[in-house]
This record gives C-alpha cells, sequence and structure tokens, in this order.
C-alpha cells in the first residue's frame, strides 16, 4: 500500500477493525475513501468515515448510469512478485494481459462451466487471481478458503465436490502427506484437473498425486508475476493416456543424455499459443515464431507478446524497465529450447554459482539431489571459497527414516543411511558434471525459509550457510 498509494480501501467484516486504525493513525494520507462491503452492524456504520454500498444505492436513488469504459491496454491490476530476489515488486498488469492469459488456461487445462474450483491459491498472487479469471470467463462456480491447509481443503473438496484447483508444491506436499496420515477419504474422485505452479513437481509427489487424485489430469505451468502467470505448460499425469512414472521420464525429470549431452535442466513445457520465447544471443531465431526451436544455445529467456506487464508500478505511475528491450522481457531465468519446442529451465540466472570458471545453477543440482529416496528436500547454495571463487554446498533435510553418518563412520550400504559420500555418488550415478557435484553438505534441521507462495528464500539460506563456515586460506 506504500508503494501503490491508493486512493479508497475496501474492506468487508474481517478486516474493519484493522481499517479503523488504519484510518486513526492516518499514515496513508492517499486514502480518501474507505468502503465497507457485506454485512454491518449500527456499531460498525457509527464510523461516519467509512461508505457501504446501502449508502451508495440510497443516494443514488436509481438514477446512476455507468458509460462501458474501452480500455483493453489500461491497466487492471498491480500484483506483487514473491520477491525471491529482493524486495517484491509491483507488477501493473492490463486488462488485456488477463483475458489472453485466461483463454490460455481454458484452452490447455480445459476449464469449463460445469467445473467446481478450489481457491486454494490466494488471490493476492498472479496464479490465483489469473485462474479466478479463467473460472469467471467459462462462469464456473468458486469455493473460497479463509486460509489454505490440507484438512480444510479436503473437506472442502468433499462438500462441494470440487473438480478443480491449482496449487504449488509446498501445498501438494502438504496435501499427499495428510492423505497418509488420514484412513479414509472420500469424494477427492471428483477433481479432474490440477495446475501446478511456482515450482516443479517431484516424482514422488506427482506419483502421490495421483493416487490421492485418481481421475485428475496433473499439469505444471512456468511463469511469472511480469508476464500475467504462466508462460509455458505441460502435462504431468494423463490418466486416459499415461501412466505418471513413464511421463515423467520421458522428459520431465532431468536426462543429460536427452538431445543434448551438455544441456541439462528441467523440462517445464511449450509456450502457452499468445506467448513468444527466444534464447537471448540466438541470432537466427524468428522473432514471429513461437520460440526458437532447436537452437541448443543456453542463455537468458526471453519473453514478448500480449501477457507483459506494461511496468513495474512506482509512486507516481507505472513505468518500463530496462530489461524491456524491442518488446522483449528478460524473466532472469537461464535455459535452452530443444528440437521439439519444449523449454528446458536451468536455473535463476541471480542464483548461479561461478566455480572454478564454471556456472552451476542450484535448480539443476537440488532435481539430482531431489531423486534419492532418503532426501525430504534440498537447497544448494555457493559459499566463499579462495580456490573456486564459490564452491557448491547443498542442504538437505533427510526423511524421518533415514539417519546422516559422518565420513568416518562405518555405514551399511544397504540401510537406511546418508553421506557426503552416499549423495556424491548419487550425483555421479545420474551423469552430473563433476564440477556440479556438492563439495560440502549441511543437514538442516528446520524448514527452509519460504515466501508465501512457497518459493525458496535461497539468499536467507546462502546467508546462514555462510555464517556458520570458516573459510580457510589455502594459499
Amino acid at each position: 500500500m506504500e508503494v501503490v498509494q491508493p486512493t479508497m480501501l475496501a474492506v468487508d467484516g474481517s478486516c474493519f477493525s484493522w481499517a479503523v486504525e488504519l484510518r486513526k493513525s492516518n499514515c496513508l494520507p492517499s486514502l480518501a475513501l474507505y468502503l465497507l462491503l457485506g454485512d454491518h452492524s449500527p456499531a460498525r456504520s457509527s464510523f461516519g468515515s467509512f461508505l457501504t454500498v446501502h449508502n451508495i444505492k440510497s443516494s443514488s436513488r436509481g438514477m446512476i448510469t455507468l458509460e462501458p469504459s474501452w480500455a483493453p491496454k489500461d491497466i487492471a491490476l498491480i500484483c506483487f512478485t514473491s520477491g525471491t530476489t529482493g524486495r517484491p515488486k509491483g507488477a501493473a498488469i492490463s486488462h488485456t494481459s488477463l483475458i489472453v492469459q485466461s483463454l490460455a488456461k481454458i484452452a490447455i487445462i480445459g476449464y469449463g462451466e460445469d467445473d467446481v474450483y478450489l481457491h486454494a491459491a490466494p488471490l493476492c498472487h498472479i496464479g490465483g487471481i489469473s485462474s479466478c479469471i479463467a473460472m469467471l470467463m467459462v462462469g464456473a462456480r468458486h469455493v473460497l478458503l479463509p486460509k489454505f491447509d490440507a484438512e480444510s481443503a479436503f473437506k472442502a473438496i468433499k462438500e462441494r465436490k470440487v473438480t478443480s484447483f491449482i496449487a504449488v508444491p509446498a501445498m501438494m506436499a502438504d496435501l499427499v502427506s495428510y492423505s497418509r496420515r488420514v484412513s479414509e477419504l472420500e469424494g477427492v474422485e471428483t477433481v479432474t484437473k490440477i495446475l501446478n505452479g511456482g515450482g516443479g513437481l517431484s516424482e514422488e509427489l506427482v506419483e502421490g498425486a495421483s493416487r490421492l487424485f485418481p481421475r485428475a489430469t496433473i499439469c505444471s505451468a512456468y511463469g511469472m508475476t511480469e508476464a500475467c502467470s504462466s508462460l509455458t505448460f505441460m502435462t504431468l499425469r494423463n490418466p486416459t493416456l499415461q501412466k505418471p512414472r513413464e511421463l515423467l521420464q520421458s522428459k520431465y525429470v532431468i536426462r543429460s543424455e536427452l538431445h543434448c549431452p551438455k544441456q541439462e535442466g528441467v523440462c517445464v513445457g511449450k509456450a502457452a499459443p499468445h506467448v513468444e520465447l527466444r534464447i537471448s544471443g540466438d541470432q537466427n531465431s524468428n522473432s514471429n515464431s513461437n520460440s526458437s526451436y532447436g537452437s541448443r544455445l543456453v542463455g537468458k529467456i526471453l519473453t514478448r507478446g500480449l501477457h507483459v506487464m506494461v511496468g513495474y508500478w512506482d509512486r507516481s505511475e507505472a513505468i518500463l524497465l530496462d530489461s524491456i528491450e524491442h518488446g522483449w522481457l528478460d524473466t532472469g531465468d537461464i535455459g535452452w529450447i530443444d528440437g521439439d519446442g519444449d523449454l528446458w529451465l536451468m536455473g535463476r540466472e541471480k542464483g548461479r554459482i561461478k566455480s572454478g570458471g564454471e556456472n552451476v545453477y542450484p535448480e539443476e543440482v537440488e532435481a539430482v539431489l531431489a531423486q534419492h529416496p532418503g532426501i525430504a528436500k534440498a537447497v544448494v547454495v555457493g559459499a566463499p571459497d579462495v580456490r573456486l571463487t564459490e564452491k557448491v554446498v547443498a542442504c538437505v533435510i533427510t526423511k524421518d527414516e533415514w539417519s546422516w553418518v559422518g565420513r568416518k563412520s562405518n555405514h551399511s550400504e544397504s540401510g537406511k543411511e546418508l553421506s557426503a559420500e552416499i549423495l556424491q555418488r548419487h550425483c555421479r550415478e545420474r551423469n552430473l558434471s563433476r564440477f556440479k557435484i556438492p563439495k560440502s553438505y549441511v543437514v538442516w534441521k528446520k524448514p527452509f525459509p519460504v515466501t508465501t507462495t512457497g518459493k525458496i528464500r535461497r539468499e536467507d539460506v546462502k546467508r546462514e550457510v555462510t555464517s556458520c563456515m570458516h573459510v580457510p586460506s589455502n594459499l
């Protein structure tokens, strides 16, 4: 609110007392109007500074006439980024961007008027609001939760016969974990469409979700707030076509031998119909094509089209950043496009580790570590190193039944034990390049810091790791 400087604030009963305090404090002088929505008691309406819908209707006496305004390029909303690489920024999204993004979701996911959509994702994030508008466009039914938790979600699915919802990996993990603790979960067979965003689903999570929602087609989307949500889509599981493991092994899991031995990453699917993608530095790319197919070039992922934001919002106006050149927006991600037009994501440019002159993308290493049956979660960061500049450090959370053993311990290969040597061997067996294999491992004893959308705050992890490490000199 400090960044946007709004002129009106609309609240319902749940936020009324907070709005009263805000009004009294006068810390936001731009706020001239306060609107109270829904039912309200006389005590609440006694605060004369608050308008109500009833007041507005009564004062108009039926004389209000509204002229429709056609403003496709004007700003519809300001949606803030997750803030994984710094302070959250307000992306100004146009009406047209929301419409083309919604049409893409309708076409690809198959939303329709018979859908009952569970709002698992908050409406303050682009994934939640864009899917909401898509469902409004097709005339679907909406089921809202005050806040997501697995028990409430399952209750809503059962009682309201929910057919569709979107989730991030942390939400899906909660759903799968909760289902394993509860003996009977009836009614979830109504779910037929699940869209995952905010990070890739592991093979284990896809299989768990497939068992939990046997009739659901599970899709994953890669995108960003500045692009009005989804840039690419891919199907992880279709119950009528393939088994989950077969589909995952075909492209979703890291396969260094696939297409190009030296170009690894995670496949995130094909561009949506309205989206143009290209890799920076690809001189052979045709800007009129959907993507620079088969470029085999690793570089910055660029996008352009009607889905791109108008700009970031400052205190006075929407402004375009230098990253938008000739209509192309720099996503901040690194990747490549294969001969089939599938985009392979290497990782965030800002999270890149420079080790011994080589580029290491944490997400790639994390995906390999996550394939080990004893790893519940892994976050990879770079730590200062005199010789390598940065060395690759893996912070790992082990699964409950697994234990971490020291370097000199006599551990059994058949036991559920983990060590640096075991994980390094695992990485080599998965054909991870030698310079990418973590040199050090930190056993993490608490949840990793995340944003409200479940994305890892990598800088916070790195800060904690480096603060505890002594950097010896070997000169």
